[in-house]
């Protein structure tokens, strides 16, 4: 499976941006994680095709997740975005066949938050 993300750039603080994931198979779950410089790579938001959704405490009520299985495409719509969301965005998929878990990451895209 392969992943094609889009989006990102640079924004304003209080601005939106929105990411988009295109997988190239069909996928149980998929999301963002993020890596800000000198840090962890960390979970932003992930769902699955039963729209179940998890997201960081971090952008809850400003980001939200949403996928079209029929594309196998996710999107990351992210609102009122503030400076330390200021990182590379990395796509992630994960998919279960025979107990075997396969996790798959897209090239990341650079998100920058500045005035």
């Amino acid at each position: 499976v392969q992943l094609q993300a889009s989006g990102g750039g640079l924004v304003q603080p209080g601005g939106s941006l929105r990411l988009s994931c295109a997988a190239s198979g069909s996928i149980n779950v998929m999301g963002w994680y993020r890596q800000a410089p000198g840090k962890q790579r960390e979970l932003v938001a992930v769902i699955t095709s039963g729209s179940i959704t998890n997201y960081a405490d971090s952008v809850k009520g400003r980001f939200t997740i949403s996928r079209d299985n029929a594309k196998n495409t996710a999107y990351l719509q992210m609102n009122s975005l503030k400076p330390e969301d200021t990182a590379v965005y990395y796509c992630y998929a994960r998919r279960t066949v025979i107990s075997i878990v396969h996790e798959y990451w897209g090239q990341g895209t650079q998100v920058t938050v500045s005035s």
